[in-house]
């Protein structure tokens, strides 16, 4: 009885993707919790529970139980017809804002090349372009019109509300470190976590399984996935996230400043 014990607290522990530590189980939630749920039910209950485990050394938090899904087995359970109803922000509302909040950035100096990574629909390139930027790509493997990796690279890599969906974050780090340009920039978002989520726990509003939130950072486990990329990261807010490698380009410089 005792070795059954023992497996089953160890298969409760799972290895923090940031920074490699022992991460513990931090407890289970619905696979139908989803963003929304702060607001109205959307789904009722699965019976289906997700286990999230939390480093105590880097404070990731994760869950493990969709890593082995395949991209077709995500388009089916997440990213499916119902998706819009856990993300109604997800088809206008987010790129509306989010080019607004570029053309803020950027008035002037603007990147040659950019690139939305995690794009979905391509709606965020389509108002960029609009707006005076020059060159803007999507990629989005799970869109089938953006599925085609890009060549070359970009001076801009936006990727907003993807890093969260990430089921092996330091592997889509790693994906983008490759297509960013020397100088570049990474402009992304994802909301890292607050300081009392010990006493919220998976009540935590962005603590979404049907959403496909998988990984919930802080600052510090963005920065073990940055640092052996040569990636430096800075943050505007818990939700605005910059890395850059030594070199600043030329567009960033009025809000960046070198080190």
């Amino acid at each position: 009885m005792g070795g059954g014990v023992m497996e089953a607290v160890m298969d409760r522990i799972a290895a923090c993707k940031c920074c490699g530590g022992p991460a513990p189980s931090f407890g289970r939630v619905d696979f139908h919790k989803s963003c929304e749920s702060r607001r109205r039910e959307v789904f009722p209950p699965s019976g289906i529970l997700i286990e999230y485990h939390r480093c105590p050394s880097c404070r990731f938090l994760f869950t493990t139980d969709f890593d082995g899904f395949t991209a077709d087995d995500l388009k089916r359970y997440i990213y499916n017809d119902d998706y819009i109803r856990v993300d109604p922000d997800y088809p206008e509302e987010r790129p509306r804002i989010n080019a607004d909040n570029l053309s803020v950035l950027f008035p002037a100096d603007r990147p040659r090349r950019t690139l939305d990574y995690g794009g979905g629909s391509g709606r965020l390139a389509e108002l960029l372009r609009v707006r005076g930027f020059g060159e803007v790509r999507t990629y989005d493997p799970f869109v089938e019109a953006f599925a085609e990796r890009p060549a070359g690279r970009f001076d801009l890599i936006v990727c907003t509300e993807v890093l969260e969906h990430a089921t092996d974050p330091r592997r889509v780090l790693e994906d983008i470190a490759g297509l960013l340009d020397d100088p570049g920039m990474v402009l992304f978002t994802t909301l890292l976590q607050p300081p009392d989520l010990d006493s919220q726990g998976l009540g935590w509003w962005y603590v979404g399984p049907r959403n496909g939130h998988v990984s919930l950072f802080t600052a510090e486990s963005l920065d073990r996935l940055a640092e052996p990329l040569g990636l430096h990261l800075a943050s505007f807010n818990d939700s605005w996230h910059v890395l850059l490698r030594d070199r600043i380009p030329d567009f960033a410089r009025r809000f960046v400043q070198p080190a």
